[in-house]
């Protein structure tokens, strides 16, 4: 697969794996932060919005404008998520 990643996305991969496991990326792509493969599964899920997909890859923006009301939505989801953990 890593032959049919952009350019953006290797280096997605390559920030990613520079940061802890539990942490979600945003990465500014024009006017939108985007979250990418495992990433944008998740935050998909917590926030209850669709997927996009580009060469198969999961994708999930937000527009920059509208950055703090997610990043307060996904901290909130994880939060309550990580609170009913056993």
């Amino acid at each position: 697969m890593q032959g049919a990643l952009t350019s953006m996305m290797q280096q997605y991969r390559r920030l990613g794996s520079s940061i802890p496991a539990d942490t979600l990326l945003l990465f500014r792509l024009g006017d939108f932060y985007e979250l990418l493969f495992e990433d944008a599964r998740e935050a998909a899920g917590l926030l209850n919005v669709a997927l996009t997909k580009r060469n198969a890859v999961p994708m999930r923006g937000v527009p920059y404008h509208a950055t703090q009301s997610y990043v307060a939505k996904l901290i909130k989801a994880v939060a309550a998520s990580r609170s009913a953990a056993p």
